[in-house]
């Protein structure tokens, strides 16, 4: 695996694991609190969780949210939940914060911070994989020295050993017997072993012993048997094996064994043992034994003796759970679990879209080539922004980066961040083709294939040219939301079954419901929903337009303004000036934001809304290859219009002007080195007119496209227009 794989699989997992740390920071946090409360009360109570924080480590809250997402209600709507999903968003994953913009103060900067930022997922992952091998080879060594004594012990069938230890059994109500082996080794009695446990008993200890120290001792370790206490100590070494980098997971393992101890003591207190008796015992055992290497290896002399032995002789008796902190702790269980699954059906919606997103994303369609260069002026043609989605790709000319990823996910500027300046700086020619399509009868036009087809093919363009990463969540930014201004909608419901004779048509020459129409100032629509309206809205303004208004129905409309400064998205698009308000006197149409009321009786107000927006984790700029002559560059046909020398009208076919006919036919064309027209093929157009507008087209000839100084091929769309004359 190569540094730069590393270093986008760290981009991928770093915020999930920082958050997780956190989260399992904040749940030990609060454990340590319950714990605080409980410390006149029962020491089990108190283990169990200690243990359950630690389990926390080993289980992400991310399987709960997952939960909920999956529970979550169809008609839930993000908008309604929105601030308490951010508010927890903060709280819980406070790393997945937008990535600060960098100060380069040299050239050779970036080059480097990115040589090293390539190598430090490398160096971290060194390094806790030798964490990890020191800690599994320190355990390993421990567990191959009671291994030894284990082999080497002698199992013990009769004695007064066996007989005190079957009676602890009883009382302590196990049904299988513990098996118990007589050790030459030095090691304190202990329980080795989980799904078959084993007693460890030293040879020589009983004779050091009362028959009443020997049946306390006995006792302490059938207690831990009963409670299962090798298993949890062996979760626990997972744990510590996995994040031994965190101090509070060491800190973790020794309240679990203080605990541990003390719970058993009380155990062996509340059966009958004498205080002084149990702790002369204990006293005994550490005289003759060393302590178990191995925590998983319950023994009896575990935790801070001293503070063990104040404990025992102390004759307050430990209280029992009370109706209070029993409410307490099961109201704390019911949080751990319902808040991560509350936090899923919150967030349901979001995380839907983007699952159903990154779905889409991996099922994108491939691009059979793609042509990306620095974008260079082209001699007397004023600069302009031109983009462009066709039957074969997509096509961009003099677009930035931040442009180009705003159409990709259909998103405004205003909802992408993160990213360097370059990207909203430099400007690119870029031009992307579908492959071949083997079925003949495909849409000769991007709407048939699918706008959202294309765009997942541009996502798999940047993915892959511009080695981007991003990844998704939720902030507050200023939006619009369009609302139903004061007197009512001015809106046309459309009527059922309308074929809109008198319509405009596309480029297709069809006309119908579900169309739309835009130019500069200007937007009509008919027969759609008012998404379309939304989505102009928002291109024309840069930020994100909300529908408030409730209108669910189809409409009929249009709509007429003047184009104004804050207009920013569009102008910026099509790389216009935009007209300063209240100074344009050749034109009498209001302004936007006049238009929306007056014509449409619809309203935009600012408002700070959690939205969904896109941060940019990684991004290079493209290996910009060197364009050879035999491949063509995808130009816009509003660029070569600027170029055109000679332009030949087409002839009227003469049926066609009896039949009235009238239309568009466009052609898609090949223009050489010479400025020379070849390879036309009809895109759309009425059959009778396509032929008179072949004719014309072959004749008409260009000024050479020039990029990077030298004239090039150019693919492009043509367009030929027959209006009768009245």
């Amino acid at each position: 695996m190569t540094p730069a794989h590393l270093s986008a699989l760290w981009r991928g997992l770093a915020p999930g694991l920082g958050n997780h740390l956190w989260q399992s920071t904040l749940f030990a946090a609060a454990v340590a609190l319950l714990t605080f409360v409980l410390r006149k009360n029962h020491a089990r109570a108190r283990y169990w969780l200690w243990l359950a924080a630690s389990v926390k480590f080993l289980v992400p809250f991310s399987l709960l949210v997952t939960t909920g997402s999956f529970l979550a209600w169809s008609h839930s709507s993000p908008a309604a939940n929105g601030g308490l999903y951010v508010a927890m968003e903060e709280i819980g994953q406070p790393f997945s914060l937008p990535a600060m913009p960098m100060t380069v103060t040299s050239p050779a900067g970036p080059a480097v911070v990115s040589g090293l930022q390539h190598w430090i997922p490398g160096i971290f992952l060194a390094t806790w994989l030798c964490g990890c091998a020191v800690v599994l080879f320190v355990w390993c060594a421990r567990w191959r020295r009671v291994s030894t004594a284990m082999r080497e012990a002698a199992p013990l069938q009769e004695g007064p050993e066996v007989d005190a230890l079957r009676r602890q059994e009883r009382m302590a109500g196990l049904r299988r017997p513990i098996e118990i082996v007589l050790s030459r080794a030095s090691l304190e009695p202990g329980i080795f072993g989980i799904a078959r446990p084993v007693l460890i008993w030293p040879e020589g200890i009983s004779e050091h012993l009362e028959p009443a120290h020997l049946e306390a001792i006995l006792a302490h370790e059938v207690w831990h048997v009963r409670r299962r206490d090798n298993l949890a100590a062996a979760v626990h070494m997972v744990v510590e094996a996995l994040f031994w980098f965190h101090p509070l997971v060491w800190w973790l393992g020794a309240r679990m064994v203080e605990e541990r101890e003390r719970a058993c003591d009380e155990e062996v207190v509340e059966l009958g043992s004498e205080r002084q008796v149990y702790a002369e015992s204990i006293l005994k055992v550490c005289e003759f034994c060393v302590g178990s290497p191995l925590a998983c290896v319950s023994g009896v002399t575990g935790s801070d003796l001293k503070k063990r032995m104040v404990n025992i002789m102390t004759e307050r008796i430990a209280r029992k759970l009370d109706f209070g902190r029993k409410l307490l702790l099961s109201t704390a269980g019911v949080l751990a679990l319902a808040l991560p699954i509350v936090f899923g059906l919150a967030n349901a919606p979001r995380m839907r879209a983007q699952g159903q997103a990154e779905n889409a994303v991996a099922a994108a369609p491939a691009y059979k080539s793609a042509s990306i260069q620095p974008h260079r002026s082209v001699n007397g043609v004023k600069e302009h922004v031109g983009i462009m989605f066709s039957p074969h790709g997509f096509t961009a000319q003099g677009a930035t980066l931040q442009t180009v990823i705003g159409v990709a996910y259909g998103v405004q500027a205003d909802l992408i961040s993160g990213a360097p300046d370059w990207v909203n700086s430099e400007k690119y020619d870029i031009d992307v083709k579908l492959p071949d399509s083997p079925v003949e009868d495909t849409p000769k036009d991007a709407g048939g294939i699918g706008i959202q087809h294309l765009r997942l093919m541009l996502q798999a363009l940047l993915a892959d040219r511009f080695q981007m990463t991003l990844h998704r969540q939720m902030k507050d930014v200023q939006v619009y939301e369009l609302v139903v201004a004061e007197g009512g909608p001015k809106l046309q419901e459309a009527k059922p079954g309308d074929s809109y004779p008198n319509g405009f048509k596309g480029p297709n020459g069809r006309t119908g419901t579900g169309m739309m129409h835009m130019g500069p100032g200007e937007l009509i629509d008919q027969g759609t929903t008012l998404e379309p309206l939304v989505e102009q809205l928002s291109w024309q303004l840069g930020h994100t337009v909300l529908d408030k208004t409730g209108l669910k129905g189809n409409y009929d409309f249009s709509l007429r303004w003047t184009p104004g400064q804050r207009e920013a998205g569009m102008t910026k698009l099509m790389g216009s000036t935009p007209v300063t308000e209240g100074t344009s006197s050749a034109s009498s149409e209001p302004t936007l934001f006049t238009a929306l009321e007056e014509q449409l009786g619809l309203k935009l107000e600012p408002q700070a809304a959690p939205m969904e927006i896109l941060v940019i984790d990684h991004v290079e700029k493209p290996t910009v290859e060197p364009s050879e002559g035999s491949t063509p560059v995808r130009v816009p046909g509003e660029v070569m219009n600027g170029l055109v020398l000679k332009k030949v009208p087409p002839d009227y076919p003469e049926t066609a002007r009896q039949a009235h006919l009238q239309g568009t036919v466009v052609l898609d064309a090949t223009i050489s080195k010479d400025g020379d027209v070849e390879n036309l093929q009809i895109i759309s157009g009425h059959p009778m007119l396509a032929p008179s507008a072949i004719e014309a087209v072959k004749q008409w000839k260009y000024e050479p496209y020039l990029l990077n100084g030298e004239p090039v091929e150019v693919e492009t769309q043509l367009q030929v227009n027959f209006t009768l004359q009245q």
